[in-house]
């Protein structure tokens, strides 16, 4: 976990983390969300709606954008305000995604920064994109 203040954190400051997506991870956020939406649990619908197996939850993505913030940027100090993100497009089971977000923005007023921020996954198709608003508080 990254211990940033606001005075070390500068634009352009950059963070990138991977992780791979489980069945278990995903029938987690089922239990968790309580989504039992067929294309998240049934492999055989998902496939006959003409995907390669069940699509793993847009919220289930943009639960990485909180661990960016809370463990990279800034990490410790973190505050999260607001994220704003969009799906471009679906997540399987087996993905290999990288979290990566840039500090595009600071108010020093507010001590509160910007994050522009992707996922993509191992063949570099984007997946979501977000505008991350977060608080330091040290």
């Amino acid at each position: 976990m990254h211990d940033l203040t606001w005075e070390e954190i500068e634009i352009g400051l950059t963070h990138s983390f991977t992780i791979t997506i489980t069945d278990e991870n995903v029938d987690a956020f089922v239990k968790l969300s309580g989504d039992t939406n067929p294309l998240h649990v049934d492999a055989a619908f998902a496939q006959k709606e003409g995907y390669k197996d069940r699509v793993v939850h847009g919220m289930f993505l943009a639960s990485y954008y909180s661990t960016l913030v809370g463990l990279y940027l800034p990490g410790k100090h973190a505050l999260l305000h607001s994220v704003d993100s969009q799906f471009k497009n679906p997540a399987f089971v087996s993905d290999s995604l990288t979290i990566t977000g840039k500090v595009t923005h600071k108010n020093d007023a507010y001590k509160q920064m910007e994050i522009k921020a992707t996922i993509k996954n191992q063949d570099e198709k984007v997946l979501s994109k977000a505008l991350i608003k977060t608080g330091v508080l040290k």
